[in-house]
């Protein structure tokens, strides 16, 4: 391992004395319940299987997930803790030494220790003989510790905010597909508006339900032959599969296959138009998005298009399949289906108003929300790439911890 000026290479074992946790069974934190966590090789929740009225552990650790699924996850650890006989323990041997920064350096190494030959392991004497590389000056270390937290918490922060707006973008489409809006822009209720009976239940006067049969034409995809590279090489029609759109954005904009006009011409794939609706029908059923151009699909998709989008449009039908499947929920029979086929649509009951006004004042609320969360996801994802530049950057001394501070995207963040 190279080093730069003002850096040294250490192995673990000179710099850290390795432990190990004890036993800790899930009767022993049923009986003593407490205050203090309890850490197990698990990499949810910070590895946190519980809390007990003692602690094995004090001040700044490293701990790591010796073996199973998880081996080579590392923890930074402060205060008193416990954690069980999967995990080991580094304490470091020299006060100016700072244990998150040993954290940040070993993350980005343990994997490449792991023994996969059976259960993954990557036991302390393995641990013990990584080498790493460290800058000498304490300051140094705690600079970019505190950069790369920084980032940590933005990278949380932005994970918190999108799971909540996820949440409310779930209630808003349980109360808007199902009570609507009246011409104030108010949600209904009974309190305030007239409702009637339906076979989903009391839904406003102003709506009705139909088979989504009733309201879609259904169309099959299909594969070109795989044999023939006329049908594949140089193609330029963008070929879906749920492959592609699997990531619970509302439009999918490209594919990863793509297909040539004579393929097309030669099997069953057809074009989907713009903005019509895919689903998946077999493997992982229901997933659905829109298309944002013009696509090819394959057969274990289904293409659904409005019968008259005039009235009902292609971005309503969305949003209402896209709330019955994602609780699982079918209308007639409340029964999850492992694959879909054409008889499936003759089962799901969507709820719509008769008034286009409203059924567009629904897709406008519902698509300010995707466009929110999206535009977090898209910063969510810039915010994480810049953090794994920094961490190689910053932990192999590529870059300078405080020349680094003068980058505006750092600054940003």
């Amino acid at each position: 391992m190279n080093t730069v000026e003002g850096w040294k290479n250490f192995r673990v074992r000179e710099i850290c004395d390795l432990g190990r946790g004890r036993v800790i069974s899930a009767q022993e934190i049923e009986q003593n319940p407490g205050i203090f966590p309890v850490y197990s090789s698990q990499s949810t929740n910070d590895g946190k299987m519980g809390a007990i009225d003692t602690f094995d552990f004090d001040v700044e650790y490293v701990t790591w997930t010796t073996d199973g699924a998880y081996a080579g996850t590392v923890f930074y650890r402060s205060g008193k803790f416990n954690c069980t006989n999967v995990c080991g323990t580094l304490q470091a041997k020299e006060p100016h030494l700072s244990m998150s920064f040993i954290a940040y350096n070993l993350s980005t190494l343990t994997k490449n220790h792991v023994s996969y030959v059976g259960n993954p392991k990557l036991m302390n004497g393995v641990m013990a003989n990584i080498e790493l590389s460290i800058p000498i000056d304490p300051a140094e270390q705690f600079k970019i510790v505190e950069i790369l937290s920084t980032v940590d918490r933005a990278i949380e922060e932005t994970e918190s905010l999108i799971a909540k707006q996820q949440r409310i973008k779930t209630g808003l489409m349980q109360d808007l597909l199902t009570r609507g809006i009246d011409e104030q822009g108010n949600l209904r209720s009974e309190q305030t508006h007239k409702f009637k009976d339906s076979p989903l239940g009391r839904i406003p006067v102003e709506w009705e339900v139909k088979q989504s049969s009733e309201l879609v034409n259904i169309l099959n995809g299909g594969t070109p032959s795989t044999s023939n590279k006329e049908y594949w090489t140089g193609g330029t029609l963008p070929w879906l599969s749920v492959e592609d759109f699997n990531n619970n954005k509302r439009f999918v904009n490209s594919a990863i296959k793509h297909i040539t006009k004579k393929g097309l011409k030669n099997s069953a794939a057809i074009i989907l138009p713009k903005y019509s609706i895919i689903i998946s029908a077999r493997g992982t059923v229901g997933v659905i998005s829109q298309l944002s151009c013009d696509m090819a699909f394959n057969q274990s998709c289904y293409g659904l298009m409005s019968k008259d989008d005039k009235t009902l449009s292609n971005h309503f039908l969305y949003y209402s399949l896209k709330q019955i499947f994602a609780t699982n929920r079918v209308a007639t029979s409340g029964s999850v289906f492992d694959t879909i086929t054409r008889k499936t649509f003759d089962e799901i009951l969507i709820p719509f108003p008769k008034n286009k006004e409203e059924a567009g004042s629904i897709v406008d609320v519902l698509s300010q929300q995707d466009i929110f969360i999206e535009e977090m996801g898209d910063n969510f994802s810039k915010i994480s790439f810049l953090k794994t530049a920094l961490m190689q950057d910053l932990l192999t001394g590529k870059k300078r911890v405080f020349s680094l501070l003068e980058d505006a995207e750092v600054a940003r963040v």
